[in-house]
């Protein structure tokens, strides 16, 4: 593993999911460090990760931060397939593209495409979902569901789209500043759309919620890495019967609630969510110490931005 510092902007590199549709990823690190995948959730971008990325590849990590299909830089899928099943494959397509065993961090949506990996690739080194069990909140997927569908119109300015926002999550502190909202709206014709396929948002895209638990939860049993469940305390996802449930899948599974943070956990409390990721991956993750590891990376392009 190497011991440089990392302090340089991030890296692009671009993936084949399934299908051969690019997935776009930004990564922080040395390639030769023990890597990380993060997936975020449903409607957001890669950029979310920003600051845990910072946080672990200062660690001595390799983080991968993906834009899911569909989402910011990533394709649209042309047959709208949006399932859960492709959404694992482009994933484990881009671990077998990273070459050596990874650690998977999932939010949400990405949290349950990491779940049911993990399930079924035992090389994964270690397992974090974000504020995401196999057993959750109707109301709080509804809230979600409502917000992302809230305005296909879009947003006359990046203010109205951050006053949006601040409606959502009201206990978070609107930023003075919303130019940063750029990295998940794009323009068109003069007005801001959030970047990401409405075509998610219908059909087969949302199973039955009683075969998704039953599919979900025969995953979490066949779950062998070490996991780490981090919910955030005013979550209207996940709930105490949520986590209970999830614990009594997994028994060996470690589990932080953080105080202060809704859903969008590594948003609302960026140093109360990094400081327990790093010291799990630093406990839990095997360390490659050998540098010929670097030589089998294979299967992207990547570019500095």
């Amino acid at each position: 593993m190497s011991n440089q510092a990392f302090t340089e902007p991030s890296s692009t590199r671009v993936f084949a999911g399934s299908g051969g549709l690019r997935i776009v990823a930004s990564t922080f690190g040395a390639p030769d460090a023990p890597p990380v995948l993060f997936s975020h959730g449903g409607g957001q971008t890669r950029h979310s990760w920003g600051a845990a990325m910072t946080a672990l590849g200062e660690a001595g990590f390799y983080a991968v931060s993906l834009d899911l299909r569909g989402h910011g830089d990533s394709d649209w899928d042309p047959e709208a397939d949006y399932s859960l099943d492709t959404y694992t494959a482009d994933l484990e397509a881009v671990t077998r593209a990273i070459g050596r065993p990874a650690a998977l961090v999932g939010a949400s949506l990405g949290g349950l495409t990491s779940l049911i990996l993990a399930s079924r690739d035992h090389s994964i080194t270690a397992l974090v979902l974000v504020d995401v069990v196999p057993q959750l909140e109707p109301e709080g997927i509804s809230e979600i569901g409502a917000f992302m569908t809230a305005n296909p119109n879009g947003f006359s300015s990046l203010e109205e789209a951050a006053d949006s926002i601040a409606a959502y999550i009201p206990h978070r502190k609107r930023p003075r500043n919303v130019s940063g909202l750029k990295k998940n709206l794009r323009e068109r014709n003069g007005r801001f759309y959030w970047h990401w396929d409405p075509a998610m948002m219908v059909g087969a895209q949302h199973p039955d919620p009683a075969v998704l638990r039953v599919k979900l939860d025969e995953a979490a049993r066949r779950v062998a890495c070490p996991t780490l469940l981090i919910r955030g305390r005013l979550s209207r996802v996940v709930s105490p019967a949520g986590v209970a449930a999830f614990r009594a899948l997994i028994p060996s599974a470690e589990f932080v609630d953080i105080a202060g943070a809704d859903h969008m956990v590594a948003g609302d409390a960026n140093d109360a969510f990094n400081a327990p990721l790093i010291d799990f991956l630093q406990r839990k993750v095997k360390r490659n110490t050998d540098p010929a590891a670097s030589a089998s990376m294979d299967g992207g392009t990547v570019n500095q931005q």
